[in-house]
């Protein structure tokens, strides 16, 4: 199957999404299809989603309906480093509705001292929402930096049940 492009109008604004097939590649906060094409190095002739990426469009469209297990049902192909690919794996296992420190994270994967850079890997997780990035916050309990801004990590927190009043 090719790799296709297309943009998705959720709930926290329009996203831009390539998957190839039924695997999801890459999330783009910014709406932008040609935007995320050349920054995959990929042709950005395709701006309507195949039939063939209808699996991740409908796990998405569940999860903002309220099914919050459904983006562990989406399949990830996400280009990164080894290690971050590790902390990656490492926030999949973050179940909704709980959050984790990036000290805990850097634990998680057997590298306690590598907090920074388990940091700079979740910064650079090119697949937000579904490899679940937002659920991590500081040490302290506060919201710390967000690709997507704070503004999307509250709602995305809030929808998972996170109690406002626990964060900030």
């Amino acid at each position: 199957m090719p790799l296709t492009l297309g943009r998705y109008d959720s709930p926290i604004g329009p996203l831009a999404i390539a998957t190839d097939d039924d695997i999801l590649l890459a999330i783009d906060f910014n709406g932008d299809v040609k935007s995320l094409a050349r920054r995959l190095s990929l042709p950005d002739t395709a701006d309507a989603f195949p039939h063939a990426a209808r699996p991740v469009l409908d796990r998405l469209e569940a999860y903002f309906a309220g099914d919050l297990a459904a983006l562990d049902q989406i399949a990830v192909r996400p280009a990164g480093t080894p290690f971050q690919r590790r902390v990656w794996d490492a926030l999949r296992t973050i179940r909704a509705g709980t959050t984790s420190s990036y000290r805990d994270l850097a634990a998680c994967i057997g590298s306690p001292s590598a907090v920074r850079a388990v940091g700079a890997a979740n910064g650079a997780n090119p697949i937000p929402i579904v490899v679940p990035c937002h659920r991590v916050i500081g040490t302290n309990g506060a919201l710390v930096g967000y690709g997507g801004g704070l503004d999307r990590k509250r709602w995305l927190l809030a929808h998972e049940g996170i109690v406002a009043g626990r964060l900030w």
